[in-house]
């Protein structure tokens, strides 16, 4: 038997690793190292913070998303695809938010430098923190990479013991003979003096030697001039206060010899992290400004500099805008503060610094910010706004307005920390209440009269399954559905232009977050069961002064009208449950009315043309089968002339085929409405069985089978198996659904 290895012989070989990784990161390098290695690629080591979040962005590529109101780009990042651990944590939906975030940045990159605050707005709960919170862990993940490697420089000077005649210790003639100091050891380093501003290296080379390098790198990268792809930063950029100090004294101590002065700077990697917020800081709505200084040459653990450098005033800045250096500054709710905790943003956005008591700080972070629009509001009232306004890109942030999105929300954030079993249509119902207090009704008068029609009468209820599944009501003729599902973007977007805006007003994912954790604590249902949660929200509706969403008026097509968007919602859930005992009863095959409805299409098709349909059996050509048409067309409730409705499905076939070039015409696609009526119409005659399996299913779960016969028991442990199977339910579950429905569906029937 193979003998285990020691735990120490396991930290030998992780020590073994480390130390790989950390010489194959290049983590710590001399000027002259860090120069050859910045030639090898001055685009990607000469970036600054703008550039190097566009290309974070890029690095994790793209997703075309098709929503029912249009085609977007999704970034990647906004996934967390690197790490599936944190795939709670990543953005659902917010596609439009996202484009415009990308363009604003790369707007910095084409300006040369990050000369906006672009602050998020929308109401409370509607995913601002979670969008910067995403771009943060990309930054951090992506400064891992070879493609996103950073590095900034410090101030070595070696111990008198180990390099004599080093600066202030006597013979510079053995100091001459060593290259760099960057490599020695602690041991053998007197002080070290971090640079916090993290400076780029390439700020210890003079503005103007710094700009003709770059020049010809430039054209000896892509043959065009320096400016085409170099930030202001790099390219006229300066030394810190502090590194500039030093610089100075030790550059007078060697007699202006500039090659002794580059062999005390040691070049670092360094990697992006929220928590060590390094190039990665949320500030909260605090009442202070966001940088400040200290003198650092009173320190007595820098008492080991040289002589030459005690004799100067060192200072150093601190704070949330020197931590944010090289990456994003988050001012979560900006605009609680009060303006003056802020108001040093209107100078230092447009000049790329912060003003400090001894020093100006220059700038390199792209700077966001979150608020809401009660205080964005409120803002706008300011004297201040309009110079507030020309330095701040506002990225308004609504909530989601489609219900499966929403859905996701609470699957994924809600779903995992409920301890009891969360029963099929719990997180739907939330979703879609939710998503209802949002619609906003349609102003009909700015639409072309075609759509103008289309919209007329339309629901909160319909505009809701509009924007999540893109289908028109079935109330509506065809060409009307047609242009209704043409318009959704333009309806979608209506009220972009409105300070109410459609999805700015309405229940939060918070609020449907408490309501469905109250729900599953029921007494009443053993799992989190959406009966639970619909009782959870009528107590929610109660609470009319805490909510705007509950204080607005009901308006025609029941916009706003809480206690009609229950109604329905259960009305709906019962529906929705029958269509699942149907398909788990056993009665009738899901596959024998797809089967049959694909039959009718077939022959429709043929007998509109006027063919004969070749018998898959006999291989003979014979005539359209008119009597099943008929039984179909019976089951359909097809009104009036039976041939003019064939001649229309037809067209129907033809125009989907031109809206969905390439894809299979299948009937169950074109005509999921005349499925679904075909199903009703089938499972109809059955009501009185289905309505004994409810019955028998409550028997069964909560009266241990009491009254049941054997062979009884078994059909109805497999009718529990299938929707257990097919769509997640369980005992208790199944029985909570077949209870409803016998009171709610089926008490007219005899059920004995």
């Amino acid at each position: 038997m193979a003998e285990k290895p020691s735990v120490v012989s396991e930290i030998s070989a992780v020590a073994e690793s480390v130390e790989k990784r950390f010489l194959k990161g290049r983590r710590v390098l001399a000027f002259s190292e860090y120069l050859d290695l910045f030639a090898s690629n001055p685009v990607r080591f000469a970036r600054d913070a703008s550039r190097y979040v566009r290309d974070c962005f890029d690095q994790y590529g793209t997703t075309v998303v098709e929503q029912p109101w249009g085609k977007f780009t999704r970034w990647n990042l906004f996934d967390l695809p690197w790490d599936p651990a944190q795939a709670p944590q990543a953005l659902i939906g917010q596609e439009q938010v996202q484009e415009e975030i990308y363009r604003s940045v790369s707007n910095f990159v084409r300006q040369g430098r990050p000369n906006r605050l672009v602050l998020l707005h929308g109401p409370n709960g509607s995913a601002k923190s979670t969008i910067v919170a995403c771009i943060m862990r990309a930054l951090e993940n992506y400064s891992t990479l070879d493609e996103g490697a950073l590095y900034r420089f410090n101030w070595v000077f070696p111990s008198s013991k180990t390099m004599r005649g080093s600066l202030g210790f006597g013979q510079k003639e053995q100091a001459s003979q060593v290259a760099t100091y960057a490599h020695l050891a602690d041991d053998q380093i007197d002080a070290k003096l971090l640079v916090e501003v993290r400076d780029h290296p390439l700020f210890l080379i003079p503005v103007e030697e710094r700009q003709k390098l770059l020049e010809r790198l430039g054209k000896d990268t892509r043959g065009e001039a320096a400016a085409e792809f170099f930030s202001d930063w790099i390219l006229r950029g300066e030394l810190s206060h502090k590194s500039q100090q030093v610089f100075e004294a030790l550059l007078s101590s060697y007699n202006g010899s500039y090659t002794e002065v580059l062999k005390h700077v040691q070049v670092e990697r360094y990697f992006i992290s929220q928590r060590y917020r390094v190039g990665a800081v949320t500030i909260g709505p605090q009442m202070s400004v966001d940088a400040a200084e200290r003198q650092v040459t009173m320190d007595r653990s820098l008492a080991s500099l040289p002589a030459s450098l005690q004799a100067i005033t060192l200072y150093e800045a601190k704070g949330e805008l020197i931590d944010a250096a090289g990456g994003v500054l988050e001012f979560s709710d900006l605009l609680k503060r009060p303006l003056d905790t802020f108001k040093y943003l209107q100078l230092s956005v447009e000049t790329g610094e912060v003003s400090l008591t001894a020093q100006n700080v220059q700038l390199n972070c792209v700077m966001t910010g979150s608020a809401n629009e009660l205080h964005l509001d409120a803002f706008r009232e300011h004297p201040e706004f309009a110079s507030f306004r020309g330095r701040m890109e506002l990225i308004r942030t609504p909530y989601l307005r489609s219900f499966m999105h929403e859905q996701r929300i609470y699957d994924t954030h809600v779903v995992p920390h409920i301890r009891r079993h969360v029963a099929p249509h719990s997180t739907t119902m939330a979703a879609q209440f939710a998503v209802l207090t949002r619609m906003r009704k349609p102003n009909t008068d700015k639409y072309a009269r075609a759509l103008s029609n289309a919209l007329s009468g339309l629901t909160a209820i319909e505009k809701m399954d509009l924007y999540a599944t893109g289908r028109a009501p079935e109330r509506l003729e065809p060409d009307a559905q047609k242009v209704l599902r043409a318009g959704v973007r333009e309806v979608f977007e209506e009220s972009d232009s409105y300070p109410i805006y459609e999805g700015r007003i309405g229940a939060s994912p918070r609020e449907m977050r408490v309501v469905m954790f109250d729900a599953a604590q029921s007494s009443v249902y053993k799992c989190l069961s959406p009966l639970a949660v619909l009782d959870e929200i009528e107590q929610l509706c109660e609470r009319k002064a805490e909510f705007e969403w509950l204080q607005q008026d009901t308006q025609a097509g029941g916009y706003h009208d809480v206690k009609l968007f229950r109604e329905t919602l259960a009305s709906r859930l019962l529906g929705i449950w029958e269509q699942e005992l149907y398909a788990s009863s056993g009665l009738v095959a899901d596959a024998q009315y797809d089967d049959l409805f694909e039959k009718y299409v077939q022959h429709v098709s043929v007998w509109t043309k006027k063919e004969r349909i070749r018998n898959k059996h006999t291989g003979e050509y014979e005539e359209p089968d008119e009597q099943m048409m008929r039984e179909v067309e019976r089951l359909l409730d097809v009104k009036g002339d039976a041939q003019e409705a064939r001649k229309t499905m037809i067209s129907g076939i033809a125009a989907w085929a031109i809206d969905h070039p390439g894809q299979k015409v299948e009937g169950r696609n074109v005509f999921p409405n005349f499925l679904r009526r075909l199903r009703d119409a089938i499972f109809a005659d059955k009501r009185v069985e289905i309505a004994k399996q409810a019955r028998d299913i409550v028997v069964l779960v909560r009266e241990e089978g009491a009254g049941l016969d054997e062979n009884r028991r078994k059909e109805v442990r497999e009718v529990i198996a299938q929707l257990t199977s097919r769509f997640a339910y369980c005992d208790n579950c199944s029985a909570d659904m077949a209870s409803m429905l016998v009171r709610k569906r089926y008490s007219d029937l005899i059920v004995n």
